[in-house]
């Protein structure tokens, strides 16, 4: 292993260890994976023209957890100067194929060591807007060490992706906090949970229920009496659910929903469709939240 294996990174006051030397392929730019394409479209927004990215789980009609790797997806891997994984237990296949075939060239940026989140823990990172900052700023730093001729111009990228690329999304997630803070909603697994709070959204379905469907382990008899109580209530105004993951007993629930005639949207784990931006993607579903809240609420 090379001596600079161990540098630390600071991003937004936090740090992360990034394995490697920082050497990028020497004459066609630095080549980056990430296991998921909501990291790889920020990624190569991030890179521009002078890095090569490539997204490993790209089916919006596939569920990620349930992922299983291909020879394709080793050699892939084997090839990259910088590897995004998500961690927290999300994508553990994916560090199994980096150990498999370690080279001291590589950096791998683990989402969930730079915010210190250990498995069991909510793994949707990508859907806290805070820290999809945070990500965003230590990608750039990994590609400035990468290939410091560029430093500038990953610099000027960084600030246009936050400033323009992500203005509506920011815009959004302004307007529903402002308008419909402390409404009350339920979401069919944690998948939301992390931005709910930003949208000033209060979450009320049981963490159990959403930890649960989440992980494909059993939900409880009483949490899911709880959420149906609260459909029967109406004290959720919008019902969100993850369509990557509708299973049987949540397609009962959507029904349900419907019966009460309380609004559903439909949110994805990976990009919906899969040509989309990260930014595109998001303020797809944030505008279907609004449109909503509103139905919900009349506000």
């Amino acid at each position: 292993m090379c001596r600079c294996a161990q540098k630390l990174l600071a991003a937004g006051g936090a740090a992360v260890v990034l394995a490697g030397c920082g050497n990028g392929a020497p004459g066609h730019g630095v080549h980056v994976v990430a296991a998921e394409n909501f990291w790889g479209s920020i990624a190569s927004q991030l890179a521009g023209a002078h890095a090569s990215v490539t997204s490993i789980i790209v089916n919006p009609a596939e569920d990620p957890h349930s992922y299983e790797p291909t020879a394709a997806d080793a050699r892939t891997l084997a090839t990259a100067n910088l590897v995004i994984l998500n961690g927290v237990g999300y994508d553990p296949w994916a560090q199994q194929l980096l150990n498999a075939n370690p080279t001291s060239g590589r950096i791998v940026l683990t989402v969930g060591d730079l915010f210190g989140l250990k498995t069991g823990e909510n793994p949707h990172r990508w859907y806290d807007p805070a820290e999809v900052e945070q990500v965003a700023a230590t990608i750039t730093k990994a590609l400035q060490r990468l290939d410091p001729k560029h430093s500038a111009l990953y610099a000027e990228q960084r600030t246009r992706f936050d400033t323009d690329d992500l203005a509506a999304y920011h815009r959004l997630i302004a307007t529903i906090r402002q308008r419909y803070g402390g409404t009350a909603v339920g979401a069919s697994e944690s998948v939301f949970a992390p931005l709910a709070p930003a949208l000033g959204l209060e979450l009320i379905t049981p963490p159990g229920f959403m930890k649960a469907v989440s992980e494909g382990t059993d939900v409880s008899a009483q949490d899911t009496l709880s959420t149906q109580r609260q459909m029967d209530e109406h004290r959720i105004k919008v019902w969100i659910y993850n369509s990557q993951n509708a299973t049987p007993a949540i397609q009962r629930l959507n029904v349900l929903a419907r019966a009460r005639h309380i609004p559903i949207v439909a949110v994805s784990e990976t990009l919906t469709p899969a040509w989309a931006t990260f930014e595109e993607w998001q303020v797809a579903a944030l505008q279907r939240l609004e449109q909503a809240l509103h139905r919900a609420t009349g506000r």
